[in-house]
Order: C-alpha cells, then structure tokens, then sequence
C-alpha cells in the first residue's frame, strides 16, 4: 500500500530542464520533415500552415512507424501543400496516395477537415485544441493538443501511447490504463508539466514540452528493453528506482491510500508499467472473395478483372475491391463456397446461376439476350489471412473466369451493396442513415491485368491479388512442364 501522493509531480522546473536538454540534443535525430523550431512559424500564416504540416503527420503516425511516414507525408505534402489544395481533392485522390500506409479513413477525415477549414475557418485549422477537437473530424484531445502546443503556442498537454506508457513508470501507476481514474492523473500530470510554472522560471514553448515528452517516450521509455539508463528522468522515475520493500511501505494513515493502483503480480521491474490488461481476442471472419475475369476466349491475352468501390461508410471506406460474400460460415464446404459465388454473381450481373458454364442471359442486367458471355472457369485457389485491429480475417479466394462476347459484361442495375463490406459494428443508439448503400452499376469497373496492381486497394486485397498471380504462375509452369 502506498500513498495517492506518489502520483503527483513536484519541482517541475528541473524535470523540464532535464527533458529539454536531451530533447535538444535528438530534436534532429529522426530526420523528420514536420519537425521545425518555432522561430520558423512566427507570422499567422506560418503558423496555420505549421498547424496543418503536424495535422497530417500526426494522423499518418497514428498505428504507423516514423520510418514509414516520412516519404508518404513528403509525397503528400508535395501533392497537398497546403489545406486549400487538400479541400479541392476527392476522396479518390487522397486514397491513391495513402495507398499502403493502411486505416483509410485516416485520409478521408483529412479531406473532410480540410474542406470544413476551408468553408469555416478561411482555410486555417482553429487555433484552440477545444474548438478544433469540437469542430475538425478525427482530432481527438491528443491530436488537437499536440497540434495546437506545436503550431499556436497553446499551453495544453498531450497524452498518446508513449506519454502514457512514460508517465505511467515516472508515477509508478499500476491501475487499468484505460480507467478513467488513470486517465485523469495522466492527464492532470501532463497538463502539470506543460503549464505549471516554478518561481522565476521562463516557461519553454509548449510544442517542445509536448514533443520531448512524446520523443522521450518513443525512443528511450519503450514498451520492451527501455533504455533507462540515458533516460534524463530515470533519478525521478518511481518505477526505475522504487523497489519492494520500499516502493510498498505501508503507511500510517489509511486515508492517505492510493485507490487508484491494484496489485502487482508480477515482479517489479520497469515493464510492470504500465498494468497489463488482458486483450480482447480479434472476432474471426471468412469472407468469400471472387476474382472475376473476362476475355473474349480462353486464349485471349486481353485479361480484365472486376473491381467494386467499395461504400463511404464502414471498413477502408471508398477503396476498391474484388466482389465479396462477407462473413460466411467458417465450416463451408468447397461446394458451397462455389454455390455462394455463383448467387453473388447472379446479383451482381443480373443473372440466377446454377452451376459453371451457365450463359450470362438477362434482361434485367447488363446482358441482354444477345450476350454470350459465359462462366467458363470457376475455381477455389486457397486462402488469404489478414489481421485488422479487431477482426481476423480469413479470404476464400475463388476464381471465376468469364469468357464470351467483345467486351465485359455490365453490372445490374438493380444491384446494390446493402452491407459494407467489413462494417464496423453501430455504436449503441447509432442510426442507420442508409449511407453506405451504392449501386454496383455505378461503381463496378473493369481493369487490365498491370492495372490491378495499381488500384487504389487495401493491403488484405493485394494479398489476396499477389496469392492469385502466383497460383497461376506455379498452375502455367505445371502444364508446361508436362508437355
């Protein structure tokens, strides 16, 4: 047991100095191109345009490495320089060029924001972190303090991941991390650190307050092997220097207790910090994924493949895909998988197919009575897994191959996509706006075989497209070889 004072922060005036004077000597390290001292945006303009520069490095950097950042930001900085040429884009634009980087809705929050900027604020970002976290989508209260403290010179503080995991050790705070008691001390000791100021002391700018600590705890406080002993605040760390009997003497007045922490359970070491908490295991989905292709005959070199945009609402929102049945029973048979197929077909061109080789008739799709395009191949090639955030994906990849007629067959119009694939289930109370529901006919388009790689597709399609290349190519070499 141990007093709730030790979750405090005292004498912050040499514990900034120390920060600042480390942060001084790696400001540069990383090369990172959104990384200016604040001389460089003294004028308004400057620092609207400072504020926008952050923006979009903090939203690339959220579940992405630094490495990984820098060439997607200096591509999109040289495309989108600043938030009146962003405002002018479409969502198709900024999905070409956040291409890899993964989590497109990232990008499609940005131009949302840069148009409402635009509209609203004469083409700055707010200047206060609550306006702009009330009015910009996709700012929370860390993005807007960060942005805000860097460009506009706000005295207000910054809690990511790292500041967190930092500031959970310097506390030596061992309570549920997302808790809302841990996030107000956290919280409360960033805002201490950021704005409170000891008698006769300049306060430093408060981007390079937030930065170092960010810094501090991206390089040095790591999540595994932290590097304690170059840390500046390593001599104040409770978790670096408490250690049982003494991080656990029990105090005389049980008031005093902290009723924030729980047990440790482990071993006290640095790591300990901040309180593990066990994850919530990934949902589990099969999704059955058709690569159709049409040629004119099966000895034709022009290939076209079909691709559907996918709706503006849900997972990868806006990208292109290959037509998909989501979320199918994980124990279906080859057979059924094929039958599923074929029904997605039959919707998707206007068609009720029983069986392969079936002609495209219809007078309800694209094809009219004349069509003689036909299903010539249909085949089960394997699965693709991909992981996201909160669902493990499995992709049954089948094969569909149509042949017949000078060019492609077109979608039904009454074809429509009621379920993004992917949808991230509704919030409690959420609506259903009926957002999300597009027409196939309007979207489905053909690409050549160089195209597809090229498509602005997430990184769980490209696998599934790379997988398909390569049991055709092994398929190819196999008949070869027996001739």
């Amino acid at each position: 047991m141990h007093s709730d004072t030790r979750h405090s922060i005292f004498a912050i005036g040499p514990l900034r100095t120390a920060l600042l004077e480390w942060y001084a000597t790696v400001h540069d390290s990383r090369s990172m191109p959104w990384r200016k001292p604040p001389e460089d945006y003294e004028t308004i303009e400057r620092r609207s345009q400072r504020a926008y520069e952050v923006w979009v490095s903090e939203v690339m950097l959220q579940q992405t490495q630094v490495i990984t950042v820098i060439p997607y930001y200096n591509r999109w900085m040289e495309r989108f320089p600043t938030l009146r040429e962003l405002a002018k884009a479409n969502v198709d634009e900024v999905n070409a060029l956040w291409k890899g980087l993964g989590y497109y809705s990232r990008a499609s929050r940005l131009l949302e924001g840069a148009k409402i900027a635009v509209r609203d604020y004469d083409g700055k970002l707010p200047d206060n972190a609550r306006e702009m976290q009330a009015k910009i989508p996709g700012i929370g209260r860390y993005s807007a303090g960060a942005i805000c403290s860097i460009a506009y010179g706000e005295r207000v503080p910054v809690l990511d991941g790292n500041v967190h995991r930092l500031l959970s050790r310097f506390l030596a705070l061992h309570s549920p991390p997302k808790a809302k008691a841990t996030l107000d001390i956290l919280w409360n000791a960033a805002r201490i650190i950021v704005q409170e100021q000891d008698e006769e002391e300049d306060l430093p700018h408060p981007g390079d307050i937030n930065q170092a600590l960010i810094e501090l705890g991206s390089t040095i406080c790591k999540v595994r092997n932290p590097s304690c002993e170059v840390c500046p605040l390593r001599l104040r760390c409770l978790a670096y220097t408490l250690a049982p009997p003494s991080g656990n003497t029990p105090i005389s007045d049980i008031e005093d207790a902290c009723k924030v922490c729980e047990p440790m359970e482990t071993e006290w070491t640095v790591t300990a910090f901040p309180m593990k908490i066990d994850r919530k295991k990934a949902r589990e989905e099969l999704d059955v994924i058709n690569i159709v292709e049409w040629r004119r005959d099966i000895t034709s070199d022009e290939r076209l493949f079909l691709l559907i945009k996918r709706p503006m609402t849900g997972l990868l929102a806006g990208l292109l895909d290959f037509a998909s049945s989501v979320d199918v029973s994980k124990d279906i048979s080859e057979e059924k998988t094929k039958s599923t197929s074929l029904e997605l077909l039959g919707k998707i061109f206007g068609q009720t197919f029983s069986e392969p080789l079936a002609p495209l008739h219809s007078e309800e799709g694209g094809c009219n009575k004349a069509c003689e395009v036909k299903i010539t191949k249909m085949s089960v090639l394997g699965n693709v897994s991909h992981i996201f955030s909160h669902i493990k994906k499995t992709y049954r990849v089948v094969w569909v191959l149509l042949t017949g007629d000078d060019k492609p067959p077109e979608l039904s119009r009454h074809f429509t996509l009621i379920k993004p694939f992917g949808e991230i289930p509704k919030r409690k109370g959420q609506q259903n706006t009926g957002e999300g529901t597009m027409t196939a006919s309007e979207h489905g388009v053909w690409v050549s075989f160089t195209e597809v790689k090229d498509a602005t597709m997430g990184t769980g399609s490209m696998k599934v497209w790379n997988m398909a290349q390569t049991t055709w190519e092994t398929t190819s070499k196999f008949f070869r070889n027996q001739k």
